[in-house]
């Protein structure tokens, strides 16, 4: 949003350079992104004045140059060597004083310093226009004319009128502060001044009523205001006002549509200015029309309104989408002479919904979209009405039809002092805290020794809550005002947590580190994609009351779709081979808590890894391999070890067959920790993938959980040798690897270090509903070196146990 300095200054004059207002936005939450100067010229001519030339005589050493006596307007004249040859006694001249910069029209900058002159000093300079930067001419200095007075700023001589535009990065929540009246109340609030609006006293109704006002959708516009005024001049807005409006990058129309801008961007309240003579009926009606109903906008575009479309209308056909666009030919021309004004408040959903519908995004849907202050319609059309009256003539027909028939109420806050203190990190004195709220514009309602309680403005839809009304006292105090403790105590629970952001660029490291690229997707999701796989119940989903489309209807309950999305949009941008990896929220609705507010929802971190195409490019030094479930299998179990997690002491469940063809779920405490394989052809082809795609997704917060739960043991580092022995066993194919695992460790806890399966074997050499796996062993004592009776006995005994727990038999 752009806001002029020069716009601002005249609502709080006090309010001091651009530099110090750009810092002081900052700080109080209005960030000003960018500082533009615009018109003038370069360095506004600072230090440049008017001077009055009291002396003039030939310098004593050079033929060439002058010697002059310039009263600047303050203390003693200035002695000042001139080489002009029409520089004379009398006369008005523009004088760069010392410390002044000067930008030359060349673009050369030149700062004014005490100087000699073939032995005279000179202490300052007599300037020509192109050492202004206002011109080219260096025939001779610059001659103002001889009423100019001494010591006045070159550039309010002149009228160039220099400005500062800054850009500022306002917060979706802020539409308060979406005008140069409402960043003058931030301002003035943190200064501890005071800025107010321009008076409208001299505002005067009319005799008749006007044009008339009926407003069908009052859930739609809770309040309308208008007003008409007949006999206006239609013409080109004077300098002043095209000036404001083309600061901020508007385009100036004609005076009547460029005064309803400069109030919208005055106080934020949009208005709009209909041709009277195209109000067929005498009448305004806020309805709605039929579905399909053609109507033309201002840009010409020839549109097909919804139902649902508020529009303001004459007593026969649509003349503007309320809020949003106006009409092609109701709004005001070169041969209108009666306008009707209007100045609304209509409901922010209605807007959002009908911008969204027409790919429209205007000032006015901007601001109705967010909320606009209700209480300020009547104040907005005073003032376009007056101004309309002083630069475009015209008279004020009838009064002011106000159509607010549920007054909305302001919301009530009640303030503890303790809790600010302890919100704030600090005490505030009672007294400031109370000043900062009036310079704010809240009203407060009751005070007593341990709070107040205040009404928020309406311009702060925003503030509902105590936290909100807190951080507002914070925002205009001051953040850098709170000191930083000493010590914080950050728990009162001894027992260490782990360091969840240390734990989460671990994992990230090390996905990195092995060729992932981390994404990101949208939270908002498809509400289809899970109606098609039993694995989502319908009444856990989380559903968007007003969607932006259907394609973004729904709050996500796994990462994988939003995974699948990028990786069939990577191939088809001719990038097949692919691995990814998201950290994000998923959220659920869980209907058994149904009447428990917000209870009923649930929010849950997750990891989610995506794998598929080639694992490495072409190259002769390497064949080029693909990926496959055992690949990603390795990277959930370096994940899981990364965490503290033995992945054999998790319990293997099966996979959803509606989402994964293959794979693993594994559970820690009953409950799924990660869910990998390969997923199912049903779900590529949603996303329209052909290729095979292997994907994992962790229960981060439960991850985190189990990382928490492991102990970290340390031990002296071994100093007698390690023995490796192998078995080769035939087993039934029911038996898994975790199953003799389980038993070897079972039989020998303290010697043996590791149990590893190097080689699985399925052929018509072993019998059937058999196979072979063969296993290592790593034998080690942390006492002793082992001897051969030693490994003996424990093979002899790992081979009993295979026998007796799973029937195996030795190959």
């Amino acid at each position: 949003m752009k806001i002029s300095y020069n716009w601002l200054t005249t609502y709080l004059p006090e309010a001091g350079t651009p530099a110090q207002v750009a810092e002081i936005l900052t700080s109080i939450g209005l960030e000003v992104e960018a500082m533009e100067t615009t018109g003038g010229v370069a360095g506004n001519l600072d230090g440049v004045v008017v001077g009055h030339v009291l002396e003039c005589v030939q310098h004593p050493d050079a033929d060439r140059l002058r010697v002059t006596k310039v009263d600047v307007g303050a203390g003693e004249p200035l002695q000042i060597v001139c080489g002009a040859p029409n520089v004379a006694a009398g006369q008005k001249v523009p004088v760069a004083t010392l410390g002044a910069t000067l930008q030359f029209t060349n673009g050369e900058t030149v700062k004014i310093k005490r100087s000699k002159l073939r032995g005279v000093e000179s202490q300052g300079m007599i300037c020509a226009e192109d050492e202004l930067g206002i011109g080219t001419s260096h025939d001779g200095i610059m001659v103002l004319d001889a009423t100019a007075q001494a010591g006045k700023p070159l550039r309010d001589v002149l009228h160039i009128d220099g400005d500062v535009v800054f850009e500022i990065g306002l917060t979706p929540n802020r539409v308060d502060a979406a005008s140069h009246f409402g960043v003058a109340r931030d301002l003035a609030a943190a200064m501890g001044l005071t800025a107010r609006l321009p008076d409208v006293s001299r505002f005067a109704e009319g005799n008749d009523d006007g044009i008339g006002i009926t407003v069908e959708r009052a859930e739609a516009c809770p309040r309308y205001s208008g007003i008409t005024l007949r006999g206006v001049h239609v013409q080109p807005s004077p300098e002043w006002l095209q000036k404001r409006l083309t600061a901020i990058g508007l385009r100036p129309i004609n005076n009547i549509v460029d005064i309803t801008n400069f109030v919208l961007h005055e106080t934020g309240q949009p208005l709009h200015a209909f041709d009277a003579a195209h109000i067929a009926g005498g009448r305004v009606v806020i309805r709605t029309c039929d579905e399909g109903t053609p109507f033309v906008t201002l840009d010409g575009v020839a549109r097909s309104l919804s139902a649902h479309d508020l529009m303001i209308c004459n007593a026969t056909q649509p003349m503007c989408i309320a809020g949003v666009f106006g009409g092609l030919d109701a709004g005001v021309s070169d041969t209108t002479h009666d306008v009707f004004l209007e100045s609304a408040c209509f409901n922010p959903v209605w807007v959002r919904k009908t911008a969204r519908r027409h790919g429209l995004s205007t000032d006015a849907s901007f601001r109705y979209e967010r909320g606009a202050d209700i209480s300020i319609t009547c104040y907005a059309l005073k003032r376009a009405a007056l101004l309309i009256q002083e630069i475009a003539g015209g008279t004020i027909t009838g009064r002011i039809h106000d159509l607010y028939p549920n007054p909305a109420p302001l919301a009530e806050v009640a303030l503890n002092y303790d809790r600010i203190a302890r919100l704030i990190g600090k005490r505030i004195e009672d007294e400031k805290i109370i000043s900062i709220l009036k310079a704010l514009d809240f009203e407060i309602t009751a005070e007593n020794t341990g709070g107040l309680t205040v009404k928020a403005p309406a311009c702060r839809v925003d503030v509902t809550r105590e936290a909100d009304v807190v951080e507002e006292i914070l925002r205009i105090y001051g953040y850098n005002n709170v000191e930083i403790p000493a010590a914080i105590n950050l728990s009162v629970n001894p027992r260490p947590h782990p360091d969840k952001e240390k734990l989460q660029n671990t994992v990230a490291d090390f996905l990195t580190a092995n060729g992932f690229y981390e994404m990101m997707s949208n939270s908002l999701t498809k509400s289809d994609y899970y109606t098609k796989y039993t694995s989502f119940e319908a009444a856990q989903e989380v559903k968007i009351i007003n969607p932006l489309s259907n394609d973004l209807n729904a709050m996500r309950r796994t990462l994988l779709f939003g995974g699948l999305e990028a990786v069939s949009r990577n191939i088809n941008r001719q990038m097949p081979d692919l691995k990814l990896y998201e950290f994000g929220n998923t959220y659920l609705f869980h209907p058994d808590k149904a009447d428990k507010g917000a209870q009923a929802y649930s929010e849950s971190a997750r990891l989610a890894l995506f794998i598929t195409g080639a694992t490495n490019e072409q190259s002769w030094a390497k064949p080029q391999g693909a990926t496959n479930f055992f690949l990603l299998k390795g990277y959930v179990e370096k994940i899981l070890e990364r965490c503290g997690v033995n992945i054999y002491n998790l319990a293997v469940d099966e996979t959803p067959a509606d989402l994964y063809a293959d794979g693993l779920s594994l559970r820690w405490k009953n409950r799924s920790l990660v869910t990998f394989g390969t997923l199912s052809k049903p779900v590529r082809t949603t996303f329209d993938i052909k290729q095979e795609v292997y994907a994992a997704e962790f229960r981060w917060d439960m991850l985190i959980e189990a990382q928490q739960a492991h102990k970290v043991l340390f031990a002296d580092l071994p100093k007698y040798p390690e023995v490796r022995r192998d078995l080769a066993l035939v087993i039934d194919e029911n038996i898994t690897f975790a199953q003799l695992r389980a038993v070897a460790l079972k039989t020998e806890k303290q010697w043996l270090k590791h149990v590893g399966l190097f080689d699985v074997y399925y052929g018509d050499k072993l019998p059937a509903g058999k196979k072979q796996y063969a296993l290592n062993f790593a034998i080690q004592s942390a006492e002793r070196t082992l001897t051969d009776e030693d490994i003996d006995r424990l093979m002899s005994n790992l081979l009993k146990n295979f026998e007796k727990e799973v029937g195996a038999v030795l190959r």
